[in-house]
């Protein structure tokens, strides 16, 4: 029987991807993230203080900003601070600043306040254009 070539039997190359790895991949870290999900307990964040910081050198203006939310504001060395409402207080501190844009402004709060009042304090001053904002932190005692 002439004419009878052989026949090469190749291979053909697989041009699949195999999904079942994957499937089975993502799985596992579903089930992982469905058990680790409910052990995850919101935390607390816990503002730093500061150890030994240089001491003020500039008379500056000072936001306190209490328990119950009431605002005041006033020179560092020129008495009691005047409580005011959130909504006079960019006026209140520019004139503090008396008419200088260079008197730094810190800001501070009780240790109970949620951040969330402290940075809306802090929007409402830049807003108000004050150039030179702080956040007062107390310093570390030791015993």
């Amino acid at each position: 029987m002439p004419g009878f070539a052989p026949r090469s039997r190749r291979r053909r190359a697989m041009n699949e991807i195999n999904m079942v790895p994957f499937i089975d991949v993502m799985l596992v870290l579903l089930i992982i993230f469905m058990v680790t999900a409910p052990m995850i307990q919101p935390s607390r964040v816990d503002l730093p203080s500061v150890g030994n910081s240089a001491s003020q050198q500039q008379d500056a203006v000072r936001v306190v900003i209490r328990a119950d939310g009431a605002i005041s504001v006033g020179r560092d060395r020129q008495g009691q601070p005047q409580d005011i409402g959130s909504s006079g207080l960019a006026a209140a501190v520019q004139a503090a600043q008396a008419g200088s844009p260079e008197v730094p402004v810190l800001i501070s709060a009780d240790k109970t306040l949620p951040y969330d009042s402290v940075m809306q304090v802090y929007s409402q001053l830049k807003q108000a254009g004050v150039q030179r904002i702080a956040l007062a932190v107390q310093p570390v005692t030791t015993r």
